[in-house]
């Protein structure tokens, strides 16, 4: 016997319908319920896939490309299971490339020599994003923004810029990296980012903390012969330095916009502007380093500008870490005036461990920092470094957060400066008994009113007397991806009356 009632609402993008099944299976959830921390039905929930010296993938050198593949599929498959919308993929370590379509040799992490392409050939980035958004999956290109060379490196391909353009990279502490201060390298720099963006299908581009190089005692960062040719009449080499990131970082926005407007731009700096008994806007805090005054990147203005579409200061910093204790650090970048997002970075590699702060020992460290995010309106998620350190599991904090924290799904926050216009609903849905479930099925909605159509649909299901909320993710049973058009719930129970929406 099949029941159906169908309205379409405008409002939610919505179409829902009531149906009764006389067939099924029993489930059996058994999940704590947090109450005192509600998960958004948006929340950025993602993580840091690191391949600089195979830190998370590929696991080794040298692999083939059907183990790489395997791989990458196990972390996505994970990635998804533990209720993530998004994955950063390092496909820039040192100059290098996890891609085809580009200038920059393939990289040593990849296939063990740099240079070295795949074999058998294939794309790498163009197989991680079908990968990623056939599982709910954002796919965000980071790239680190200032190394030539790694100092773990084995080789260095012979068309690659430190061989051809010798006269744009410094050595310092070990590593070669970029001189930021001529025009050539950020309009090169620039052009990477354009050609990636032009050629892949990625939701996101994004750098990391690495700008001007973390001071090391007793190195010389020599740029001052750049600085006499380059220096535009300032009269201080810091903020020339600070002015050339600034020039980049806009210049990187700008190019986004002009390729693909939706494509967003985010930035993880390291988590400390400055501290405050140095500037009394900084943070409550005591760091030995910090963005504006040693990275010489004054990453504040570049989210209270509105530059860049997301901030994720790195925090990696126990509550009880009196130097750089988490809340105070999070809270002052929550009051920061801005119209962008801000997402934390949170530091899994350091559970289990008495780095900086005993708390990580606990292990409710982690999840007590991600409901303190959500207790604060300005905070809109988390992103882990890094993959690797999640599948771990230590002290059991992956669990925790797959069970409760994340144990419903949610959806990227809304980014209306880049789309302020939401698809129209699904149309024609219908609903039919088959010997697995009951079958959704529904066209594809008309095109909005920016000629946009649908990519997302999620699926609702209420019980006949259960209070029907959309706003939460509480009831959401299904997300399917592209253009589908049907689903199937197999885990309908005998006898019991449902209302399901499906939305865009």
């Amino acid at each position: 016997m099949v029941l159906i009632r169908k309205h379409e609402i405008r409002k939610y993008g919505v179409m829902f319908l009531y149906f009764m099944t006389f067939f099924g299976c029993n489930r059996n959830v058994n999940t704590p319920n947090v109450s005192s921390c509600v998960a958004p039905k948006r929340e950025f929930r993602a993580a840091w896939l690191a391949t600089v010296a195979n830190i998370d993938w590929p696991s080794t050198k040298n692999l083939s490309t059907e183990e790489q593949k395997k791989e990458f599929i196990k972390l996505m498959d994970f990635q998804q299971r533990l209720g993530l919308n998004a994955v950063l993929v390092q496909v820039r370590t040192a100059a290098d490339a996890f891609y085809a379509k580009g200038s920059e040799p393939w990289s040593e992490w990849l296939t063990g020599e740099q240079g070295k392409a795949p074999e058998p050939f294939y794309d790498p980035m163009e197989f991680m994003i079908k990968e990623s958004h056939s599982r709910g999956l954002e796919f965000h290109a980071w790239l680190n923004l200032n190394r030539g060379k790694h100092k773990s490196a084995k080789s260095v391909a012979k068309n690659h810029l430190i061989n051809t353009k010798p006269t744009w990279f410094i050595n310092y502490d070990g590593y070669v990296l970029f001189n930021l201060g001529i025009p050539e390298v950020r309009k090169y720099t620039v052009g990477v980012v354009a050609n990636i963006v032009k050629n892949y299908d990625v939701d996101g581009i994004h750098f990391d903390d690495y700008f001007y190089p973390y001071t090391v005692e007793g190195e010389i960062f020599d740029d001052v012969e750049t600085f006499r040719k380059y220096g535009r009449g300032m009269a201080n080499i810091e903020d020339w330095r600070r002015e050339n990131v600034d020039l980049l970082i806009r210049e990187i926005a700008d190019v986004i916009r002009r390729e693909k407007k939706w494509v967003k731009f985010g930035i993880s700096p390291f988590g400390v502007w400055r501290n405050q008994h140095k500037d009394t806007e900084g943070s409550p805090t005591y760091s030995g380093q910090t963005s504006y005054d040693n990275l010489y990147a004054d990453t504040r203005k570049w989210y209270r500008e509105g530059w860049i579409d997301y901030i994720a200061p790195q925090i990696y910093f126990s509550r009880d870490f009196k130097a750089v204790p988490y809340q105070a650090l999070a809270n002052w970048w929550a009051v920061q005036p801005s119209n962008r997002h801000l997402y934390i970075g949170q530091a899994a590699y350091k559970v289990n461990t008495d780095i900086k702060g005993k708390g990580w020992a606990d292990m409710n460290e982690l999840p007590n920092q991600i409901c303190y995010n959500r207790g604060n309106k300005n905070i809109q998620g988390s992103i882990f470094f890094s993959s690797k350190s999640l599948i771990h599991n230590q002290l059991g904090v992956t669990d925790n957060i797959r069970t409760v924290l994340y144990k419903h799904r949610a959806f990227p926050p809304i980014m209306p400066w880049k789309d302020a216009i939401m698809p129209n609903p699904p149309r024609k849905l219908e609903a039919e008994n088959n010997t697995n479930g009951i079958k959704l099925s529904w066209k594809m909605p008309e095109k909005a009113e920016d000629g946009e159509v649908a990519h997302y649909f999620a699926v609702y299901r209420f019980d006949r007397k259960e209070k029907q909320n959309i706003e939460t993710t509480n009831n959401m049973v299904h997300i399917c991806y592209d253009a589908c058009t049907s689903w199937t719930d197999k885990t309908v129970e005998k006898n019991k009356k449902y209302t399901y929406f499906i939305t865009t």
